[in-house]
């Protein structure tokens, strides 16, 4: 069912110096901030050539890694995301399988414009998982 890793996330307290760690200390080519309100993040992509690394900062007062963030002030691995071909197939199968998916059940578009559904961590080993059509 899953493809390929597309990304890990990190929650950061502060996103310009967490950027700033991965372009000028460990050389990475880094993205500008993007906005995401329907998530409630501004996000930062770190390309690496196997793989994203996806840096997650609250915005609004609503943002769920606000929440994340003051259970873990400074930061940490939020979500890993894997790639899926078909999103609607994937959450069916899960759902029959009993997993829980967040929210409404439906996928939201985002940050690269694709589908994404989030999977309760409880039924994968304490990690939040999203899945992203590839």
């Amino acid at each position: 069912m899953i493809g390929q890793l597309n990304h890990v996330a990190i929650a950061v307290p502060d996103l310009e110096a967490a950027a700033a760690d991965y372009r000028e200390t460990l050389g990475a080519k880094v993205s500008d901030p993007v906005p995401q309100p329907d998530h409630g993040v501004t996000v930062v992509f770190v390309e690496l050539p196997n793989t994203k690394i996806e840096l997650l900062h609250p915005l609004g007062e609503k943002s769920p890694i606000q929440a994340f963030l003051d259970k873990n002030p400074s930061g940490g691995i939020h979500h890993v995301c894997y790639e899926v071909e078909d999103i609607l197939s994937a959450r069916d199968v899960l759902k029959g399988q009993g997993k829980r998916v967040l929210g409404d059940g439906n996928p939201k578009i985002g940050a690269h414009g694709k589908p994404v559904l989030f999977l309760h961590p409880k039924d994968f080993t304490g990690t939040l998982v999203e899945l992203e059509q590839a």
